[in-house]
């Protein structure tokens, strides 16, 4: 008995193997076919892959809206503005209700002519308020002369509100450096720190825009700058001598006269 047993297992075993270098000699099998066809048909091989690699760059590309013009607020997808998203444009112009400013999305030689949905629509702002900001009519002039027709900014998004994009709005100083908009007109003493409009006033994204703000218009104050700017003692008594009773009948008699 015992030797018929191991007969048995002996034969299973070399049963067992003998399906296994079946199973790995059908493998490559199979493996030098694809070889051999791909090796016959390597134009066709290089076509597909090239068909199926474009096809997913263009899926990439419309799913996420990367080379999407947006000519209103409400173009913009919610979800750039939940991840404050960076936006590029050229200025078009400074106006009471704020910047108008041309949507230039990133540019990709093949695809972007492809994907564009606008072809030969005329161009349409997006107007655009300074996050967190109440200017001046200073500060408007200020910016006119800052911002200049076609010069380049960068738009990082906060909230929408109807038709108006709120931002941080950046401008390139030299080739390293730029400067947000925003903070710089509240250093200038030419516009004061504002609430937020669609941002929560508890979140956390609130508090962080607010102390970065009111830094900037903290060291306007500090300096006396725009709104900030104290009289100097001349005028101050110069102010206060008009504003007097005396003064002002002085000036009675001497009409009457």
């Amino acid at each position: 008995m015992p030797e018929t047993s191991r007969e048995t297992e002996t034969v299973a075993g070399v049963r067992g193997r003998q399906q296994r270098e079946r199973g790995s000699q059908s493998s490559r099998n199979v493996v030098s076919v694809i070889s051999q066809f791909a090796d016959d048909n390597l134009t066709l091989v290089r076509n597909i892959s090239t068909g199926l690699a474009i096809a997913g760059v263009l899926v990439i590309a419309r799913s996420i809206r990367l080379i999407t013009k947006f000519r209103a607020a409400s173009e913009v997808p919610a979800r750039f503005i939940e991840r404050n998203v960076s936006l590029r444009g050229k200025v078009q112009s400074v106006t009471e209700r704020g910047l108008e400013v041309e949507h230039v999305p990133i540019y990709l030689p093949v695809l972007s002519p492809l994907l564009s949905k606008h072809k030969g629509v005329s161009t349409s702002p997006l107007l655009v308020h300074l996050a967190g900001v109440e200017l001046t009519p200073e500060g408007r002039v200020w910016l006119q002369k800052t911002l200049t027709p076609s010069q380049t900014v960068w738009l990082k998004l906060i909230s929408r509100e109807d038709d108006i994009l709120h931002c941080l709005v950046s401008s390139s100083r030299g080739s390293m450096w730029s400067c947000c908009m925003n903070e710089e007109v509240l250093m200038l003493g030419l516009a004061r720190t504002a609430p937020i409009a669609g941002v929560q006033p508890d979140s956390r994204l609130c508090w962080r825009l607010h102390k970065r703000l009111h830094r900037a218009e903290a060291k306007a104050e500090r300096k006396g700058k725009g709104l900030w700017k104290e009289d100097s003692l001349w005028e101050r008594a110069s102010k206060a001598v008009r504003d007097s009773a005396l003064f002002r009948l002085m000036r009675r008699i001497f009409k009457r006269t």
